[in-house]
């Protein structure tokens, strides 16, 4: 593995990826991404991607595609490592889906989400940088805003929009 330490490197900087994992990653995925035009086809060879089984409109089990069992058993126990750090994304996007989906589809939304992850750091040769825990309550800020602010002008308060978002 002596050839590739500055990759493995820039692979321990995601959460939950030590440097055991990214050698895991770096003998099965490889570290020349030019054969995955995508990092959704790098998650379909891994079988580490939603499956889709639908018939008539209507749907069936979505279970996971069958793919190499090794790196999709090394991914998921990065993605329950990577869920136990405080204060990072992964740990957010499980506890956003944990509650719907449930704890294990959510570990392996997790270990997608680190694939993705590792793909880009491999391609581009770049560290990982951290989207932060708040990441999904900034993406809906919008939404979240018209929902509490609609019922309450319903019933007859009005308010003004500051640019810092705080409502007067």
């Amino acid at each position: 593995m002596r050839p590739f330490a500055k990759t493995i490197e820039r692979l321990d900087t995601i959460p939950g990826v030590g440097r055991r994992a990214g050698e895991q990653i770096v003998a099965e995925l490889g570290v020349d991404m030019s054969r995955f035009p995508t990092a959704a086809h790098a998650a379909s060879w891994t079988g580490i991607c939603p499956g889709n089984n639908e018939s008539a409109g209507k749907r069936r089990s979505g279970t996971t595609p069958m793919g190499n069992r090794w790196l999709r058993t090394a991914l998921v126990e990065c993605a329950k490592g990577a869920v136990r750090k405080k204060d990072s994304y992964f740990r957010a996007q499980y506890h956003h889906l944990a509650p719907r989906r449930g704890g294990k589809r959510a570990t392996v939304a997790v270990a997608h989400s680190i694939l993705v992850a590792a793909y880009h750091v491999l391609r581009d040769g770049t560290v990982y940088r951290d989207l932060g825990p708040r990441h999904f309550d900034t993406l809906q800020r919008d939404r979240l805003t018209r929902y509490h602010v609609r019922p309450l002008r319903d019933l007859g308060y009005q308010f003004e929009q500051k640019p810092n978002g705080t409502a007067a």
